[in-house]
């Protein structure tokens, strides 16, 4: 049976080491600002929110919601921005997506000060990454990574398979997988033969939205897999892209969904909140 990857306490421990580090900065009077902008009522978004919000008073990290109605226009939203780029107090700015149609997210993305890029996602960011220069990690692959490290499983020299290429976690967890020295494939839909593919894996990452898609015929005993889909089953019960009753019986460690990489992603908001500091001294 495998190991379960407590998310849940692995993000406590990181957030218990955070309130050490805030607490610091404000006895030498460096308060932390990280400021959400949210557009319209999208119910999981609020959900998201809320969890940021409760993170950030556990640290010591001070917290501002904007929440904007779902006409704003794009051009208002671009103005919100720009004045978070130009206030001295705020450390990070985080714009939650998904944003209502109207509104070009690349375009407001673009325009957030790539060094109160919380979210990792600014171009220059992902350029920075990418050629492994010290810079905010988007929060979901930064979380894998910490995971993983925490749970004492070594990354240099395995076979890494990724399922899934999009920018938010399959491009950038194979990054980061690269940096610390594994062998990385990155799979998709239009893979041939996936199978025989994550077959090969010491380490899986299952980020493709397809509820308990990775059963056991995936994956090669003893494997680490880390699932990152938040799904609904056939009950609508909260699942991930992993079968987990199947694939926890030939794995040697998991995640489990709810409370394996979710609790993560929050957590590595608030690094970034504090490497803020360190970037912009």
């Amino acid at each position: 049976m495998a190991k379960i990857i407590d998310g849940k306490q692995i993000s406590l421990d990181i957030k218990n080491e955070l309130k050490e580090k805030v607490a610091k900065y404000k006895e030498q009077g460096i308060e932390i600002t990280l400021v959400v902008v949210k557009v319209g009522n999208d119910p999981a978004s609020a959900v998201y929110v809320r969890n940021k919000e409760k993170a950030c008073e556990y640290v010591g990290i001070n917290s501002k919601t904007l929440a904007l109605p779902e006409e704003t226009t794009e051009e208002e939203l671009l103005n919100v921005v720009k004045e978070l780029n130009e206030d001295k107090n705020v450390n990070g700015i985080l714009v939650q997506l998904p944003l209502p149609k109207h509104i070009d997210e690349s375009k407001v993305l673009l325009t957030i000060d790539s060094t109160k890029d919380v979210d990792g996602f600014h171009p220059v960011n992902v350029g920075k990454m990418v050629i492994g220069e010290d810079t905010f990690l988007p929060c979901t692959p930064a979380g894998i990574i910490e995971m993983i490290k925490r749970t004492d499983i070594d990354i240099e020299g395995k076979e890494c398979v990724v399922i899934g290429r999009s920018n938010i976690v399959g491009k950038p967890m194979a990054m980061l997988m690269l940096k610390e020295n594994a062998t990385v494939t990155i799979a998709h839909s239009r893979t041939k033969d996936l199978k025989e593919v994550t077959k090969r894996a010491d380490i899986i990452v299952a980020a493709i939205g397809k509820a308990k898609f990775v059963t056991a015929d995936y994956v090669k005993e003893g494997a680490v897999v880390i699932d990152v889909g938040m799904d609904r089953d056939e009950n609508g019960k909260l699942c991930g892209d992993v079968d987990f009753e199947s694939v926890s019986k030939v794995a040697s460690a998991i995640t489990p969904v709810p409370g394996g990489v979710g609790p993560m992603t929050v957590t590595m908001l608030l690094v970034n909140c504090l490497r803020s500091v360190e970037l912009n001294k």
